[in-house]
């Protein structure tokens, strides 16, 4: 049996919709940061290294996953951790400029949600933050980290349940082991170690 046969290699991050969602997230904080904070402002640095996380933990996970499911479920939940960071930042930014955040029912809350669910290309992003304010630009910004905040939790049950189910990759080559020596008569009574095997 080859590695590919027990090793998982489905770790391409780029196709999860949370990284998606999280590059997006992250091109639009660098812009709202260098666009509207003062420079040496190291508020700029800060959420722009909050975006940063959380976007690379999800990469950094998902490839760990391969050989290590508990490192892929800790840093999928520091990026989550970072997010919240992120949208403490957004928040802060909005309450002590006397600019409003959108409430939930709020018909540009509203259009602002089903326009982020439809498009996860962060192109389309960097096109549309373009001449918006900064109000716009934070609250547009609060509504991708809560749909990424909602992604992540699937994730990490996802990732738990997978993991309590498969177990870790100890468990996949003691499998993939058993599996050989059982497919070349290791085991039984022909086998290496049966009746019929070298004493």
């Amino acid at each position: 049996m080859s590695n590919k046969e027990f090793i998982r290699q489905d770790n391409n991050y780029r196709t999860l919709k949370a990284f998606q969602k999280a590059e997006c997230i992250y091109d639009v904080t660098y812009y709202f940061a260098n666009k509207f904070l003062t420079k040496g402002d190291r508020t700029i640095d800060q959420m722009v290294q909050a975006a940063r996380s959380g976007k690379q933990n999800l990469a950094e996970g998902n490839i760990d996953g391969v050989t290590s499911k508990e490192m892929e479920i800790k840093l999928t939940n520091v990026n989550r951790a970072s997010l919240h960071e992120l949208l403490l930042d957004y928040e802060d930014y909005l309450r002590v400029r006397g600019l409003e955040q959108w409430s939930f029912n709020d018909p540009r809350c509203v259009q602002t949600r089903e326009f982020c669910k439809r498009h996860l290309d962060s192109a389309v992003f960097r096109e549309k933050i373009k001449d918006r304010s900064d109000e716009t630009i934070a609250n547009i910004a609060i509504t991708l980290i809560h749909q990424c905040d909602v992604l992540i939790k699937g994730l990490i049950e996802w990732q738990k349940k997978n993991f309590l189910e498969n177990g870790g990759i100890k468990e996949e080559m003691y499998r993939a082991r058993k599996a050989y020596r059982d497919s070349h008569g290791f085991n039984g009574q022909n086998g290496a170690n049966g009746s019929n095997g070298p004493r």
